[in-house]
């Protein structure tokens, strides 16, 4: 019988003790916060999307007693301004104001912490800036490659087949052989009702195959600026590869695979299916792959939040990594 893990689901509630915002460049202004221990060890918490932005319980995976932890809403995302902006938004881009954030925090070095486009973006950064890194919490891995970019897209229809026949209702049969395009066109065009139902169709698709089993109450249930900012942006970042060189992430491990990772993944993940994960452990031998057999790609899975959580916790035991 599997023993209960003794550690928490989920830390306490807690607030931040400093927040403000932070202009990056003349059109975009970054929403950071800092909680917990104010000496603690730093943690950088990355969103996912790209556009999701934050949520109280980001704070939540880190005992607030050891971690200092710092998020921030990524250009164009949550409270970061404007919103659902997509110039001047590339993936440079962000790893420059990943930058510009630590050095006006003051902090040499921190674990990196994210999921789904969060993982993508702290390999690029990790990648970027190794020096800056202690180490890496990753879940639900997305490379941003042609082919994960095509499963979600297409090939999902061969598991969710009534869902795929739901997303392609708005596209005409002459469109559909370009997804990406045929939604990009309605979601940068001119008519406003256009947009938002194609910002909300592009969201129900992705957020009704988050998790394992369907859990209506926990779905994405987006208010129109939400699902518009969340869909323009992952489509802009799609129609690019992320502004990635094809599987940059996986050529360039070597720069980071010194350093301690914990790669965590949903066995039934169908946002972000496992052999992408597969694929950066096999790269990178010297992290630690932990396939959650009860889960798909939702970080509120259960036995997913227990699994971040004790990486959290694993790398507390393991000090300051000296």
């Amino acid at each position: 019988m599997l023993q209960k893990p003794s550690f928490p689901p989920l830390f306490p509630s807690l607030e931040p003790h400093r927040h403000g915002m932070l202009p990056v460049d003349e059109l975009h202004t970054l929403y950071w916060e800092e909680c917990g221990n104010p000496d603690g060890l730093p943690v950088l918490f990355l969103h996912g999307g790209p556009g999701s932005g934050l949520s109280p319980v980001h704070r939540q995976f880190f005992d607030p007693a050891y971690y200092r932890i710092i998020l921030f809403a990524q250009r164009g995302a949550g409270q970061s301004t404007p919103r659902g902006e997509c110039r001047n938004n590339t993936t440079q881009l962000l790893i420059d104001d990943i930058e510009r954030i630590r050095q006006m925090l003051d902090i040499k070095q921190w674990l990196v912490f994210g999921g789904s486009w969060g993982s993508t973006l702290a390999l690029a950064y990790g990648q970027a800036h190794p020096v800056c890194c202690l180490g890496f919490v990753l879940r639900g891995i997305f490379l941003c490659t042609p082919p994960e970019i095509d499963w979600f897209l297409n090939r999902i229809q061969w598991i969710y087949p009534e869902l795929h026949t739901q997303f392609i209702a708005l596209i005409p049969q002459s469109e559909r052989g370009n997804l990406l395009q045929a939604y990009a066109r309605r979601l940068f065009g001119d008519d406003p009702v256009i947009q938002l139902r194609a910002a909300h169709d592009w969201v129900n698709y992705e957020g009704r195959r988050l998790f394992l089993l369907p859990q209506p109450a926990m779905e994405n249930k987006q208010g129109d600026d939400a699902a518009l900012c969340v869909a323009r942006l992952e489509v802009h970042y799609m129609l690019h590869d992320g502004f990635l060189p094809n599987d940059q992430l996986i050529t360039n491990v070597g720069c980071i695979s010194h350093l301690p990772a914990i790669i965590i993944q949903g066995r039934y993940d169908m946002v972000c299916p496992p052999l992408t994960a597969y694929r950066l452990h096999q790269t990178w031998p010297q992290a630690t792959l932990r396939m959650i057999a009860d889960a798909g790609h939702a970080a509120m899975e259960p036995s997913v939040t227990a699994a971040l959580v004790e990486a959290t916790e694993q790398f507390k035991r393991q000090g300051n990594f000296d």
